[in-house]
């Protein structure tokens, strides 16, 4: 085995875990709606999840181990794909809101800030700023 491969095996198993975690937070309510399904449908597309894995994923979510990002920075990196996935969605109102809360509570993010930062991330993701501008906002938005 080479070291790209597993490089590229280490890549796609923590996509597969990433979404299993969200797949965990869809269900935390014991059901996946349709708005949730095809959100995560188009997630397992941009993280380019087999049908299999993405049918394995959905049904044994619970033995996937929770790999939250372990820095700041890589919370907000996922937390910036995340909005920016909910923003382009057809999520509209408080659904939109309300699941990029659940999404922030699964990142790792605190439960009593989440309405805060859900509220910023989305506002950033209409305003559809880039990476390093979102991160700098999100850090800068307690100052």
């Amino acid at each position: 085995m080479s070291f790209s491969d597993l490089f590229d095996s280490g890549f796609k198993k923590r996509n597969e875990d990433h979404f299993a975690a969200i797949v965990r937070v869809a269900m935390s309510d014991g059901v996946i709606t349709d708005k949730e399904r095809a959100f995560l449908d188009r997630l397992a597309t941009r993280l380019d999840i087999s049908d299999h894995d993405y049918k394995d994923i959905i049904e044994n979510y619970n033995t996937h181990p929770i790999n939250a990002p372990l820095s700041y920075d890589e919370r907000l990196e996922r937390l910036f794909d995340l909005a920016r996935m909910v923003w382009a969605d057809d999520i509209e109102g408080p659904n939109q809101h309300w699941l990029l809360e659940k999404l922030c509570v699964g990142l790792g993010f605190h439960a009593q800030n989440v309405k805060y930062i859900a509220d910023k991330a989305l506002a950033l993701a209409y305003d559809k700023v880039d990476s390093e501008t979102f991160i700098e906002e999100m850090k800068g938005m307690n100052k």
